[in-house]
């Protein structure tokens, strides 16, 4: 009996999980991507239908597994949070992501970065930012009507229609919730929590003080023959 070979279809096709590039080429770099996707897992962490991710590869088109990226961080809405080995998009009711956030690295080169400008223009991105920790330097674009090509002018200040975060640039960047909170690393996280930590443990050392001289009150007034709780 022959077998006769097999067409691998769409249903066939390998999606790797890695593109076999490092997250972040130094610690810079990993610190704000880190600060950027965790901070926009907290604002969005209510929300079931806002799927963010960092160094997630993006596969946008069905059946072809060498066209991908891996957006630094990556905000998805309209679709559920869970773990993905890859972001699939005809898997996601077609939805590419529509804010895309990429931290610059000494590493990375004029054309690489055209390309992924291009890429995100391609495929459907409506808002994409690129910061460089070096230089202190922020640069936006926006989706206009089926363009993503036109430039912000100006970044500081800038506020995202899709995240309602507002973008400052000062002595490094500062990036604002919508109710103005700043987005916290997770070093000043653990220090506000140490903090107040330390708050609640001294207002309860207080109330013990406080139960401590309500008691000693109440055994002097028994000693002079008054009952405490008839007073």
């Amino acid at each position: 009996m022959v077998t006769q070979p097999q067409n691998l279809d769409q249903r066939e096709v390998f999606y790797p999980e890695s593109d076999g590039k490092p997250m972040a080429d130094n610690t810079k770099q990993f610190r704000w991507i880190v600060v950027i996707e965790q901070n926009l897992e907290w604002l969005f962490a209510d929300d079931p239908n806002v799927f963010v991710a960092g160094d997630l590869l993006w596969y946008p088109v069905e059946g072809n597994n060498r066209l991908s990226t891996a957006p630094d961080t990556m905000v998805v809405f309209g679709r559920p949070k869970g773990d993905r080995g890859s972001y699939q998009q005809w898997r996601e009711d077609n939805l590419p992501p529509q804010v895309v956030f990429e931290i610059l690295s000494p590493g990375n080169t004029q054309p690489e970065m055209d390309r992924k400008l291009l890429f995100y223009h391609t495929y459907g991105v409506e808002e994409y930012y690129v910061y460089d920790p070096d230089r202190i330097q922020l640069s936006g674009w926006i989706r206009d009507e089926d363009r993503l090509l036109d430039q912000i002018e100006s970044m500081s200040g800038w506020v995202s229609p899709r995240l309602s975060v507002r973008f400052e640039l000062n002595a490094e960047l500062e990036l604002y919730r919508p109710d103005g909170t700043p987005f916290f690393s997770f070093a000043e996280i653990n220090q506000m929590l140490n903090q107040e930590r330390q708050r609640a443990e001294q207002a309860e050392q207080q109330l013990e003080q406080e139960r401590q001289r309500s008691q000693q009150m109440a055994e002097r007034l028994r000693s002079l023959g008054i009952d405490p709780d008839a007073l």
